[in-house]
């Protein structure tokens, strides 16, 4: 087996996807792998924006909100991980599988909302078609359930 040293870390900016990106650094901590923490910005996210704004103030204003995403979830791990970040525009399970074959990524940790039923048949899974399509080994993380999480609050 390869040592990994490449791993792509997708977010969709939501505190279910922060499990999965702290996983990447963790992990990357541990091999000493550089990590990438990329987000799509899909045509949903840009329908509540100006149209008539320049593309380039758009991914900034995005470059930021990833920026803020990863100091309010993972201050504490960047400094101990080669962390990368990139946003671009596009379908998030498409560009995930090109980015993982443009920078020829060994290992994609992503988080999975766990939807299933009704809303899974509606909404699908980014995750399900990243690992159908993704050219490396796909760790999928599914968050601590809100139940879980409050009991062991408690």
């Amino acid at each position: 087996m390869d040592k990994i040293k490449k791993i792509l870390a997708p977010t969709d900016l939501s505190e279910l996807s922060a499990a999965g990106v702290r996983y990447a650094l963790e992990l990357g901590r541990a091999v000493s792998a550089a990590v990438t923490v990329y987000h799509a910005i899909g045509t949903e996210e840009l329908m509540g924006q100006d149209y008539l704004r320049p593309l380039p103030p758009v991914l900034e204003t995005y470059d930021s909100a990833l920026a803020r995403f990863l100091e309010n979830h993972c201050l504490d791990l960047l400094p101990l991980v080669e962390v990368h970040t990139k946003v671009e525009i596009g379908a998030a399970d498409i560009n995930i599988v090109d980015e993982a074959k443009k920078e020829a990524t060994d290992l994609i940790v992503i988080s999975t909302h766990g939807r299933t039923g009704l809303s899974h048949v509606l909404v699908g899974s980014v995750t399900e078609r990243v690992v159908r399509h993704a050219p490396c080994p796909v760790l999928s993380i599914r968050p601590e359930s809100r139940k879980a999480a409050s009991r062991a609050a408690a």
